[in-house]
């Protein structure tokens, strides 16, 4: 049955006066500046941190098959903090939370989950990759050619928006309940679920169908290209080759575990389950800490990565010398 004080108003016809309040971090009202500077400084680290990754690959002329997947993560983790982050900062900044309009919710759900999803798949993209450069070293070229990557990057994207425009439209065609305060920095699914007016689990069918095709498919597309991967590299005789055949992929595989890590937790669970709480600090740490570290980790570990920033910074002296 549906619960007390839902709304009358289809939520179409009441779209374009209907708002929700975020309510942030409200409770931690002698934190709110602290937080606010913490949140403020890593993401503009954030962003300076996955520009120059992406500046530097689009400078290079040359441009193999995991390099151009990485310019589009990069690219990706751009948008997906300006999603994110600069609305959690304004709940900061307003001692009560901030409100957000109903078409404005729905959009920041649809590009959060698809930026998300098209990032799930872009991690199975790039373990083919390195299954390809592994398995397959002497046809690596002529496999992952510039048409293919262009095209498993255009799927990435378009499988992703197809997927997150389902879920936000089933989600946004739930009655609401007359409280509209959502407990979150942002328009997550579950939070936004929580506020629907009924008491079946119904309404987390297309979630779950979301799950299946953005987190678990991907997911054992990888699984099956790193099955493969130790089987390859239990054939190398020589430790020194199988060492540096494994180093190429411990960047794709600390990225996977901890954006895989964070989802699984948040999405992949009954709604009886539902903790506000403990929802924002695992929600603090894939919407900020996890963007933070992916430029980090690629920058420290990819050879070739370290050699562009390297000649771009050669080039930027040269030109304050001239």
């Amino acid at each position: 049955m549906p619960c007390e004080g839902c709304m009358e108003r289809d939520n179409v016809s009441a779209g374009a006066t209907m708002e929700f309040l975020l309510l942030g971090f409200s409770e931690l009202l002698r934190l709110r500046v602290l937080l606010f500077l913490i949140f403020l400084i890593v993401h503009l680290v954030t962003l300076a941190g996955n520009m120059m990754i992406f500046m530097a690959v689009v400078m290079e002329p040359s441009r193999p098959p995991m390099l151009f997947f990485l310019c589009q993560l990069s690219a990706i983790e751009l948008c997906y903090t300006l999603v994110i982050v600069p609305k959690a900062l304004l709940g900061l900044a307003a001692v009560d939370g901030s409100t957000i309009s109903f078409l404005g919710c729905a959009a920041q759900m649809h590009l959060f989950v698809a930026l998300g999803g098209a990032e799930c798949f872009l991690l199975a993209a790039m373990s083919y990759d390195r299954y390809v450069a592994i398995c397959q070293p002497l046809r690596y070229a002529a496999v992952m050619s510039d048409g293919l990557c262009l095209r498993l990057a255009l799927m990435c994207g378009l499988g992703a928006f197809a997927v997150a425009l389902g879920l936000t439209a089933a989600v946004f065609r739930l009655p609401f309940c007359q409280s509209h305060r959502i407990n979150h920095f942002f328009c997550d699914v579950p939070a936004v679920l929580h506020l629907a007016c009924t008491q079946s689990y119904a309404p987390e069918l297309p979630l779950l169908a979301a799950c299946v095709l953005l987190l678990l498919l991907p997911f054992l597309l990888i699984l099956a290209s790193y099955v493969c991967i130790a089987e390859a590299l239990l054939r190398i005789t020589s430790s020194v080759g199988r060492g540096k055949a494994f180093s190429t992929c411990i960047s794709h595989l600390v990225i996977t575990l901890l954006h895989y890590g964070c989802a699984t937790f948040i999405y992949i669970r009954p709604k009886s389950s539902y903790s506000p709480a403990r929802d924002k600090v695992v929600s603090l740490v894939y919407t900020n800490i996890t963007p933070l570290m992916y430029p980090l980790i690629y920058s420290l570990r990819n050879k070739e990565i370290r050699g562009i920033l390297r000649k771009m910074l050669r080039r930027k002296k040269i030109a304050q010398v001239n």
